[in-house]
């Protein structure tokens, strides 16, 4: 009976063990990321459907949006309800981003936001394939291990920065944020993995009707 209870202490203890080692391995890159500075973005004069700049890491990141047939789309007159692909390249997949439209803050160093629709319905809830095919307002794009069955999306070439998604237009008006009247932008930037940093803030000029 005593070697049972021993050997039973020695599994849950080791399991302990595990557990706090997991739970380090999520929380210290939180707590220890550096920020890679900005994301070099000058403004593009207008609403365009593709942007390209250069971040204080060295990488050149570009972001389009299209119809879903790939034809340019006016970005000044986006309808709610209408679905966008949003595809990106050159982004350093080692950092999750979030796609929304978001407001564009007038100090480049703080965050975007707020965001129309927030975060991507149900990315806190671990889900399946088929939920991932329900069209969103936001998508969330990570390749960490600790979170990608909870994101909507994965990055479709880790070396590369790319990604594909596809987003539907929310209404205009939410989160203390109106795109009709106030400058928004379809934005990528840093998940709550690294909410300081903004070396992938890269946005196209948008207004929503």
């Amino acid at each position: 009976m005593a070697k049972r209870k021993r050997n039973l202490l020695i599994i849950l203890g080791a399991a302990v063990v595990i557990l706090l080692v997991a739970v380090a391995m999520i929380v210290v890159p939180i707590l220890t990321h550096k920020s890679g500075g900005s994301s070099g973005q000058t403004d593009p004069g207008g609403f365009v459907t593709e942007v390209t700049a250069t971040g204080d890491d060295g990488r050149t990141r570009t972001l389009r949006a299209t119809d879903l047939a790939g034809k340019p789309v006016d970005m000044g007159h986006l309808q709610p309800g209408e679905t966008l692909r949003v595809e990106g390249e050159g982004f350093d997949a080692s950092n999750g981003i979030y796609v929304s439209f978001c407001k564009v803050p007038t100090d480049p160093t703080v965050k975007p936001g707020p965001c129309l629709g927030g975060i991507p319905e149900n990315a806190q809830e671990e889900k399946d394939e088929s939920d991932r095919a329900d069209p969103l307002e936001s998508a969330w794009i990570t390749n960490n291990w600790a979170w990608r069955s909870f994101a909507s999306h994965q990055y479709l070439d880790a070396k590369a920065g790319t990604f594909r998604v596809e987003l539907v237009v929310p209404p205009a008006s939410s989160e203390g944020v109106d795109c009709s009247v106030d400058a928004c932008g379809l934005f990528t930037r840093a998940d709550h993995t690294a909410p300081g940093d903004r070396v992938q803030d890269v946005f196209l000029p948008i207004r929503v009707e």
